[in-house]
C-alpha cells in the first residue's frame, strides 16, 4: 500500500505569476496539480502566449471549474463556455479568456507541469 498524502494550495510548491493571473502548483503522489486564478481581462493569447511563445496553448487540460466563466476556442473552431461546477477536457491547441467581471478559478489535474514557464 502507498502512503497517504495531504497537500494544500495554501502552501503550494511553486507559484507562477503572469499578467492578470497566477498558477499555484502542488505535487502529490507523483502528480502535479495546479490551481489557476485568472482575473477579469485575462486571456491566454495576451497573458501567457508571450511566455510560452507558441501559436496557441499547447498544454492539454483536465480541469474542474471552481469560479467564474472561461470561454475556450479550440484551434479547430469548437467553442466551449465553462462555468463553476463544470469539468472540461481540452486537448492542445486553444485560446481561452475570462468572461465577465468575476475571477475565474480552475483546478487542473493534467496540463500544469510546464504551464506559464519560459521555454
Amino acid at each position: 500500500m502507498g502512503k497517504a498524502e495531504l497537500r494544500s494550495f495554501g502552501k503550494p510548491d511553486e507559484v507562477r505569476e503572469f499578467p492578470k493571473g497566477r498558477l499555484e502548483v502542488v505535487k502529490i503522489g507523483g502528480a502535479t496539480v495546479g490551481r489557476a486564478i485568472f482575473e477579469p481581462g485575462w486571456r491566454w493569447a495576451t497573458s501567457v502566449q508571450p511566455i510560452a511563445q507558441t501559436k496557441s496553448c499547447e498544454a492539454p487540460h483536465f480541469q474542474y471549474h471552481v469560479a467564474g466563466v472561461l470561454k475556450v476556442v479550440m484551434d479547430g473552431g469548437a467553442v466551449l463556455e465553462c462555468h463553476p461546477g463544470d469539468v472540461s477536457l481540452l486537448p492542445s491547441g486553444h485560446d481561452a479568456w475570462v468572461v465577465g467581471d468575476e475571477v475565474a478559478i480552475v483546478v487542473d489535474f493534467q496540463g500544469m507541469v510546464d504551464y506559464a514557464k519560459a521555454h
